[in-house]
């Protein structure tokens, strides 16, 4: 089973497209595997429902405690839904607590690589702008040589798949 890592901005300005885009990624990795992710608003979270729908098992791997990292979130709701999928998930990892948010973030990010064998990220292709962001994810994936399923969101037209180092369907 293949274990696919998360990554990607928070704020989608199209999510229905990066959720379609999502669906092509799993169509070609197959019926089973085990979604990795943050579960973060936005690209995390629209990763990890995507999968679990098809019946993937979740890991959630935390930068913080559940009710501190919770506060970053937009609402009540949004915490809500964090909740459930944690509810949801096989496996629930907590990183070491580190000495900032920012790296506590960073931590969660290269555990999210460590456990992932591909790693689907909804980066716009900017530079990172802070430290673990999705930039940072990315550059760190493509060092270490993973699969990389890159959803293309920057502002140059809709959202488009790129796919680097992909050995699994077209």
């Amino acid at each position: 089973m293949v274990r696919l890592g998360v990554t990607g901005h928070r704020h989608l300005d199209d999510p229905d497209a990066v959720g379609r885009l999502v669906d092509e990624v799993l169509d070609d990795l197959g019926p089973d595997g085990t979604v990795v992710s943050s579960l973060a608003e936005g690209a995390d979270r629209v990763g990890a429902w995507r999968s679990r729908h098809r019946g993937w098992d979740l890991v959630a791997v935390l930068p913080l405690a559940a009710e501190d990292y919770g506060t970053d979130f937009s609402s009540d709701e949004s915490r809500a839904e964090m909740a459930g999928l944690l509810d949801g998930a096989s496996e629930v990892e907590q990183v070491p607590p580190q000495s900032t948010r920012d790296d506590a973030y960073l931590a969660a990010g290269l555990r999210v690589l460590e456990r992932s064998d591909v790693v689907l990220a909804v980066w716009d292709g900017e530079p990172a702008r802070g430290r673990g962001g999705t930039a940072e994810i990315v550059q760190r994936a493509r060092d270490a040589g993973l699969p990389l399923a890159w959803l293309d969101v920057g502002p140059d037209g809709p959202p488009r798949l790129v796919k680097e180092r992909w050995p699994w369907g077209s």
